[in-house]
């Protein structure tokens, strides 16, 4: 490892370390908080402390919460997955600073990635947290956030900056993971587009999106007529999605 109602996983990943993915706009969020640094070594993990709990029922987690825990569950290197329950606030500390990795202490020991976190409609409460067993010289899939940096020429010659990829997905070893990947766009120029292929990655990181998708253009801005506009304008409300998902929490 963003929900709402849609709820938030911020798996950002495909994490694909056992499946789920963390939606795009919030694990974009998350890693933008995260500062300057691209990387971080398994000396930087954050420590939490957890405790075992029974695999409750949706009201069992209720509580939980209610009393300042966030249930958890740890899985990975085919060991059995085990149920936790942590600090909301250990836990809201480490999603601040941006820690990915973490060292788990009391009911189970060992370092840890936090694949996904789910949140409640508005990204106020974290409701759930899966944390997958890592180790360091792993190499495992992850989705980090992708940034743009600078100014593109191309907006000078009236042109329109279009981010089409805001996530990646990577390679690497565990204690290798980035940050984010940066794009620099001051040498995007009007007409142009930056490709996967384009990007600058760090040592011993390896892109496993496609190299042909495009991450950034600069092209000239979409004119949209007067009647498309009034449709749009005069359409449905769109429903909103994901409340059962919450409530089964």
């Amino acid at each position: 490892m963003g929900h709402s109602i849609m709820q938030k996983n911020v798996s950002a990943p495909p994490l694909i370390y056992g499946g789920h993915c963390i939606q795009q706009k919030l694990w974009h969020n998350y890693l933008s908080n995260r500062g300057t640094e691209q990387r971080k070594t398994m000396a930087d993990f954050h420590t939490l402390t957890v405790g075992l709990r029974d695999r409750g029922s949706k009201r069992a987690n209720r509580r939980l919460r209610a009393a300042g825990q966030v249930p958890a569950v740890l899985y990975g290197h085919k060991k059995e997955s085990k149920s936790l329950t942590l600090s909301a606030n250990e836990l809201y500390a480490a999603v601040r600073h941006g820690n990915r990795f973490v060292a788990l202490s009391g009911g189970v020991s060992g370092n840890a990635f936090i694949k996904d976190l789910q949140w409640n409609t508005w990204g106020t409460e974290i409701l759930h947290v899966d944390f997958a067993r890592v180790s360091a010289d792993e190499k495992i899939t992850v989705t980090v956030a992708v940034e743009l940096r600078g100014e593109a020429p191309g907006l000078k010659e009236g042109g329109v900056v279009k981010q089409t990829m805001h996530t990646i997905e990577l390679e690497c070893e565990a204690a290798a993971v980035p940050e984010k990947v940066e794009v620099n766009i001051n040498r995007l120029e009007y007409g142009q587009t930056f490709l996967v292929s384009d990007l600058e990655l760090p040592k011993g990181v390896v892109a496993l999106t496609d190299a042909t998708a495009p991450v950034v253009s600069c092209m000239a801005p979409v004119e949209v007529s007067g009647e498309e506009t009034e449709e749009s304008e005069g359409g449905a409300e769109p429903e909103v999605i994901g409340r059962k998902r919450e409530d089964e929490e």
